[in-house]
Order: C-alpha cells, then sequence, then structure tokens
C-alpha cells in the first residue's frame, strides 16, 4: 500500500512527534549556530505548508514548502522515519512539495541541507537538484550546503 501524504499543522501530534526527532537528530550531527530549521512556531508564522506522510496510518515522514512570493518555493523540514527509510518516501515527499509548489505556479524550488545528512544529499542530487550558493537568509556556512531544481 503506497503512503499518503495529508497536509496538517505542524504543531499536530504527529507532526510534533515527527519534528521532535528531526531536531534530536540534527542535533547530534550540527553545532546550534549552523542549524537552520524553521521552528514549529516559525512554520506557522511563515505560512510554511506542512504534509505527514503515512505508511498503513503511521507517521512516517514530512516535509513542508514555503512560498516565496512566486520567485521559488523553500523545502523546509523534511523527515522520514528510520524505519522507513529505504522505501521511497523522502522521494514520495519531496514529489508531492513539488508538484504542489509548481500547481501554485512557481518553477523554482531550493532548499537548504546539512553536509552531514548523506541519504538526503543523494535524493536530492538524484532527483536534478544543483548545488547553489546560499540564497535567502542563509549565510555561507561550511557545515551546509543549498540546492536548487527547475521545475517548470
Amino acid at each position: 500500500m503506497a503512503p499518503i501524504i495529508s497536509l496538517e499543522r505542524p504543531d499536530s501530534e504527529d507532526a510534533l512527534a515527527l519534528l521532535a526527532e528531526l531536531d534530536a537528530h540534527l542535533n547530534s550531527l550540527y553545532p546550534p549556530e549552523s542549524r537552520n530549521g524553521f521552528s514549529v512556531e516559525k512554520l506557522i508564522a511563515e505560512g510554511v505548508l506542512f504534509f505527514v506522510a503515512r505508511q498503513e496510518g503511521v507517521a512516517a515522514g514530512c516535509g513542508g514548502v514555503k512560498l516565496v512570493g512566486t520567485e521559488y518555493g523553500e523545502v523546509k523540514r523534511m523527515y522520514v522515519r528510520p524505519a522507513f527509510r529505504g522505501m521511497g518516501i523522502g522521494r514520495l515527499i519531496l514529489d508531492h512539495l513539488t508538484e504542489y509548489t509548481h500547481n501554485a505556479g512557481i518553477e523554482l524550488l531550493r532548499l537548504e541541507t546539512g553536509i552531514h545528512q548523506h541519504d538526503a544529499i543523494r535524493l536530492y542530487e538524484t532527483v536534478g537538484f544543483q548545488q547553489i550558493p546560499p540564497f535567502g537568509e542563509f549565510q555561507a556556512d561550511p557545515l551546509c550546503i543549498c540546492y536548487e531544481k527547475r521545475i517548470g
């Protein structure tokens, strides 16, 4: 059975659990100054469209997209629980975010990730993201990489 992806508030019970796991993982990899993830409050305040993927009813992963005017969409807070990795759920979430952004009339998708997130980097590069210099509010950081992909 294919995962079901649904739009949810980032402060829902499942979203909070996924984001807490993501934060714990990132805290083990990076110092605070290299952590750029939005808090739940900032996800809501910034109008990030947040999605949860469920496999047979169990929250397996999440991801959001912030639409920056009509210029680009920015992927936020992508995460797949370890027990669900290797099943294509990350790619499904990313495809969903891409489709949502494209349907909003935006033809560019950007993101920032950390250099130690090898599976994420492999996914992004496999689906056609290209490395770019820091964008928006991101500053140069040797532990961070920025990417973009034309989706138009």
